[in-house]
């Protein structure tokens, strides 16, 4: 006898269609996330704007953080229908404006609304699955959507490479909007107009957002020039508003993370920061495309697929992790550093090495597959020990701090990595001796950086033997 909870029952009829509709606005917002990692080399040369590379993903990130916390309220305002049309027309807006836009100030303007649309996208239908399918079906409608990722990273390097290897960086935003129409209609057709529940009354941890966006801005900012002084003003300015957050969190009762959670001594301090150092270190990916057709002379495509190893590499380590029993959980954790700092070391030797030899090819990967199979081999463990460490209250404010830890770490990890690389040399001096120099800067001091992760999960390992 069929049950109701298979595979069958989510991909046919109805909830087939709503299984596209809800899975395509994950798609569309991670395809366009790789799609312009790989063409943005391209733009670069077209209208300049070197100086801006990082704030693409920056911005980016912020405003999808910013559109990730808002999808529950406009969820609950809207009903699903007109929601997700919301979203929809965002981003394509956010593409209409890039694929116009004249110089790297408006295409950043264009990416910042993207973000706000797609972090919409990338939220709303995680809510709306209780919504439109029957309980049996939320673990295979969760899965579909998070392997949307995986596709994505199939996907968006071979899009964006195509447009970027024919000059067409322009028509690879402007291919995005009739995509994304057609899940809007989709959408519109398949979702209910109104939730049958009554709206939660939902209380935003604005000041926290604010101060988190004045973060990454005072450190992008600071990146615009190599000077040292202006680097060294947006850096401090942004610690001080780190610290702001740290002060609002510990005392608001609107709170973005499970309480006491960044007090020294508790048990998901070293869990968060650990995520926040993989994270970090993995948000180097963003200038790979640019080094490897500078420095190693590959074309877009080329380029595009070897950076998204990375993402590759996390999803394959994680899918080995999550089958590991429980005992060797704490081996998994510890070999994720291990991984992490050997592959930006090696990359920091190999990408920086300028011609289209075999080996430091050949380096290059095997660095970017390192830092991602690193981080997915402790994710899934990091995850579950932010989930155990809490009270039932906290589940679901626990549940929803994972996404945001990475969001944040992610527009950080961006800002910094356009800092150091600007300050080593990327536009001045540029070209070829620039980007060896910011490869080298780069990928050296982000390997530095993440060995504080042997610290950290050796402390998310101790807190685990005292439970």
């Amino acid at each position: 006898m069929t049950t109701a909870s298979g595979w069958s029952a989510l991909l046919w009829g109805s909830n087939g269609l709503r299984s596209a509709a809800l899975a395509g606005g994950v798609a569309l917002h991670a395809i366009n996330v790789y799609l312009v990692t790989t063409i943005l080399p391209s733009v670069v040369k077209d209208i300049g704007g070197l100086d801006y590379y990082a704030w693409n993903t920056t911005l980016f990130v912020v405003a999808s953080i910013i559109g990730s916390v808002l999808s529950a309220k406009c969820l609950s305002a809207l009903g699903p229908r007109l929601a997700y049309s919301l979203a929809g027309l965002v981003f394509a807006l956010g593409c209409a404006v890039c694929s116009s836009a004249p110089d790297m100030a408006v295409l950043v303007l264009g990416r910042t609304i993207q973000g706000l649309g797609g972090g919409l996208l990338f939220a709303l239908p995680y809510s709306m699955i209780r919504l439109v399918f029957d309980e049996g079906l939320w673990p295979r409608a969760m899965a579909l959507i998070s392997g949307m990722w995986g596709a994505a990273t199939l996907i968006g390097p071979a899009v964006g490479g195509v447009f970027a290897q024919y000059d067409a960086w322009r028509a690879a935003f402007w291919a995005l909007i009739p995509v994304t129409l057609m899940f809007m209609l989709l959408a519109w057709a398949m979702l209910p107009g109104k939730s049958v529940e009554a709206p939660p009354r939902l209380i935003l941890p604005w000041l926290q957002l604010v101060l988190l966006t004045g973060v990454v801005l005072a450190i992008a900012l600071g990146s615009i020039t190599p000077s040292p002084l202006y680097n060294a003003l947006g850096l401090m300015s942004g610690l001080v508003l780190l610290y702001a957050v740290y002060r609002v969190e510990g005392s608001d009762r609107h709170r973005m993370l499970p309480k006491h959670s960044l007090t020294p001594g508790s048990a998901l301090l070293p869990i968060y920061l650990s995520m926040s150092l993989m994270v970090i270190g993995m948000t180097s990916e963003v200038f790979v495309p640019y080094f490897l057709q500078v420095l190693h002379l590959q074309t877009p495509l080329v380029a595009g697929y070897i950076a998204a190893l990375m993402a590759a590499g996390w999803t394959l380590g994680a899918l080995y992790s999550s089958g590991l029993a429980p005992a060797s959980a704490n081996r998994a954790i510890r070999c994720g550093p291990l991984f992490v700092v050997s592959g930006l070391a090696l990359a920091a030797v190999c990408v920086p090495l300028s011609g289209s030899s075999l080996l430091s090819l050949t380096g290059v990967c095997l660095a970017m597959m390192g830092v991602g199979t690193g981080i997915g081999l402790a994710w899934p463990h990091l995850l579950t020990r932010v989930l155990a460490n809490v009270p039932d209250s906290e589940k679901d404010i626990a549940g929803a701090s994972i996404t945001t830890v990475q969001l944040i770490a992610t527009a950080i990890g961006a800002a910094l990595a356009g800092m150091i690389a600007n300050m080593a040399g990327l536009t001045t001096p540029g070209g070829v001796t620039g980007a060896a120099s910011a490869a080298a800067w780069l990928f050296g001091l982000y390997a530095v950086l993440s060995a504080l992760l042997f610290v950290t999960v050796q402390q998310v390992i101790a807190h685990s033997a005292k439970r």
